[in-house]
C-alpha cells in the first residue's frame, strides 16, 4: 500500500515539475511587450491546462518503461517517499483544499445572487435583444456591464447606460463583452479557480490567475481596438468613471485600466504583433516539447524498489 501512495505522489511531482517548467516559461514570454494580448492569454489558458491535467506524469508512465536508458528522477522520488510518510502534510493540504473550495462556492452564490436581481429587477423586457448569438438583458442601475453564465452566457447591461454612452460608445462596450461570451471566459475561468483550489500551494498556480485576468481584459480590447474602435471604449471607460456615475465603475469596467489605456490609445502595427505572437506560440510550444522529451527519459522503478 505504502508503495503505491509513493508511486502516485511520484508522478504527481512529475506533473507538478512539467507544469512549473511551462508556467514559468509562460511567465517569461508574455513579459516581452511586443506579441498581441489574445495570443499571451491562450498562452496562459494552455498553462493553466497544463497544471490541471497530468500530461507529464502520463507520458512518463507510459512511455518511460519502454526506454531502456531512462532513468528515474532521484530528488522527486525521495521527496514523495518523505511525504507518503507524513500526515502532517496531507492534513494541511486537505484542510487548505476544503477551504478553497468553501470560498470559491460562496464566490459563485454570491454571483448567481446578483445575477438573479439584476435581471429579476429588469424594467422592460422587450428592449432585451440578441447580438450575435449572445443574449444581451437590461437589468438595474446598480450593475456595471458584465458577462453571466459558464456554458451559456449572456451580457447584462444597466438600463441607464444608453443614455450616458453614445451609440458608438455603447456598440464599443458590447463587442468587448461579446468577446467574453463568445470564448467563454467565465467557464476558463472556473476551471482555473478549480485548479487553484486543489494546487493553492504553488504561487505559479496564483500568478496564473492574475495573468488570465489581465490578458482576459486586454485581449478583449484588442478585438475593439481591430474594428477601430479604441477610442470609442476609451471615452466610454472615462464616462463610466465619472463621479455622478459612479455606480457603474464596478470590476468589470475598472479592471487593469493602468494597463488597458495605453493599448487602447497607441497605434501598433498588426504585422508587427502577429509576427511576435507566432514567435511566442512556437518557443512556447518548443520548450513545452523539450519538456515532454524530457519528461518520459525518467522513471520511478528504480526507487519504489529500494
Amino acid at each position: 500500500m505504502h508503495e503505491h501512495i509513493t508511486r502516485g505522489l511520484y508522478y504527481f511531482e512529475v506533473h507538478l515539475l512539467f507544469a512549473s517548467i511551462a508556467g514559468l516559461v509562460a511567465w517569461v514570454l508574455t513579459s516581452i511587450h511586443r506579441g498581441s494580448a489574445t495570443t499571451k492569454y491562450w498562452i496562459w489558458v494552455a498553462t493553466t491546462l497544463n497544471f490541471l491535467l497530468p500530461v507529464g506524469a502520463i507520458l512518463d508512465r507510459v512511455f518511460s518503461s519502454r526506454l531502456t536508458w531512462a532513468t528515474p528522477l532521484g530528488v522527486i522520488g525521495d521527496a514523495a517517499n518523505s511525504v507518503s510518510h507524513s500526515s502532517t502534510i496531507t492534513v494541511v493540504w486537505f484542510l487548505g483544499t476544503i477551504l478553497m473550495f468553501t470560498r470559491l462556492c460562496l464566490r459563485i452564490r454570491a454571483e448567481r445572487r446578483d445575477r438573479v436581481t439584476a435581471d429579476g429587477n429588469a424594467v422592460d423586457l422587450r428592449r432585451d435583444f440578441i447580438a450575435e448569438g449572445v443574449p444581451v438583458r437590461f437589468g438595474e442601475s446598480g450593475h456595471a456591464p458584465a458577462v453571466h453564465g459558464f456554458l451559456r452566457p449572456h451580457i447584462s447591461l444597466p438600463r441607464r447606460i444608453e443614455r450616458l454612452l453614445s451609440e458608438h460608445e455603447f456598440n464599443a462596450v458590447l463587442m468587448h463583452e461579446l468577446t467574453h461570451a463568445k470564448r467563454r471566459d467565465n467557464l476558463i475561468r472556473l476551471i482555473h479557480e478549480v485548479g487553484l483550489c486543489l494546487l493553492w500551494f504553488h504561487p505559479l498556480v496564483w500568478i496564473s490567475g492574475s495573468r488570465l485576468a489581465l490578458y482576459r481584459e486586454l485581449s478583449c480590447d484588442e478585438a475593439v481596438i481591430q474594428s477601430a474602435r479604441g477610442g470609442d471604449l476609451v471615452s466610454a471607460l472615462a464616462k463610466l468613471a465619472e463621479p455622478e456615475e459612479a455606480f457603474l465603475l464596478q470590476a468589470s469596467a475598472s479592471s487593469f485600466l493602468i494597463d488597458r489605456l495605453p493599448r487602447l490609445t497607441a497605434v501598433q502595427p498588426q504585422a508587427a504583433s502577429r509576427t511576435a505572437s507566432t514567435m511566442l506560440v512556437l518557443l512556447f510550444g518548443a520548450v513545452v516539447l523539450t519538456c515532454v522529451v524530457g519528461t518520459v527519459s525518467h522513471t520511478a522503478c528504480c526507487f519504489i524498489q529500494k
